[in-house]
């Protein structure tokens, strides 16, 4: 059964009510205001859908995460950090950063909407961009939410070989009074496997945003 979600109250069903096909589908409508996407996040529910579509709510079992401590860096990669001459930076370009990775398909979900939506959190001191720069041009970076010690990603983009691998292995590897108990990948990829990725059930990934989310907002490091 899909529910169908009025803009008022901000409210929604059961994790457990979420349709086995498609996988995750929970509920249409409501809203992308930030109490809206706070209240999702929360509880492990995203928006996900097309320009054309009414608002989508997902909350996928099994869920795709990476423990930080997990993170697969291979001996290519770790030379490509050391000698690509890479500068990184959070929250420097975050709407470019976004753009770029609605960038990547023609049916791109990050549509005027959702990038306007997203880029009130980060106003608001939620959303977050990480960017990867070459020669002072923006080659890669991903961007997502950070609350409390969870950080859900929600894309990631590459204009040169391995930047937003780049980007991933600076966000997995931060200094532990900076850095995320889980990074969310919210659904598998074998791209996200081979850094180290993997599956868990939908109630061990709630179980652990009871632990460590939070709407207490995340400062990057200095830069």
């Amino acid at each position: 059964m899909l529910y169908w979600l009025e803009e008022h109250p901000v409210a929604f069903p059961a994790v457990e009510e979420a349709q086995d096909e498609p996988n995750g589908l929970l509920a249409a409508g409501g809203a992308l205001t930030p109490e809206w996407l706070l209240t999702a996040y929360m509880n492990g529910i995203f928006p996900w859908f097309n320009a054309e579509d009414p608002i989508l709510w997902w909350t996928p079992d099994p869920r795709m995460v990476l423990y930080p401590n997990e993170f697969r860096c291979r001996r290519s990669l770790a030379k490509r950090i050391r000698n690509g001459g890479f500068t990184l930076t959070f929250d420097t370009a975050f709407k470019e950063v976004m753009q770029y990775c609605g960038s990547l398909r023609d049916d791109t979900w990050i549509s005027p909407q959702m990038l306007q939506a997203y880029h009130d959190l980060h106003l608001l001191g939620y959303a977050h961009s990480l960017e990867v720069w070459h020669d002072g041009e923006l080659v890669g970076g991903l961007y997502g939410l950070a609350l409390g010690r969870i950080f859900y990603g929600e894309s990631m983009f590459s204009r040169c070989p391995d930047a937003s691998k780049v980007a991933l292995a600076h966000l997995a590897t931060l200094p532990p009074e900076y850095g995320f108990a889980l990074i969310d990948c919210q659904v598998h990829s074998d791209h996200l496997a081979s850094l180290g990725a993997r599956e868990i059930a939908r109630s061990e990934f709630n179980a652990a945003l009871r632990q460590h989310a939070s709407l207490e907002r995340w400062h990057p490091p200095v830069q």
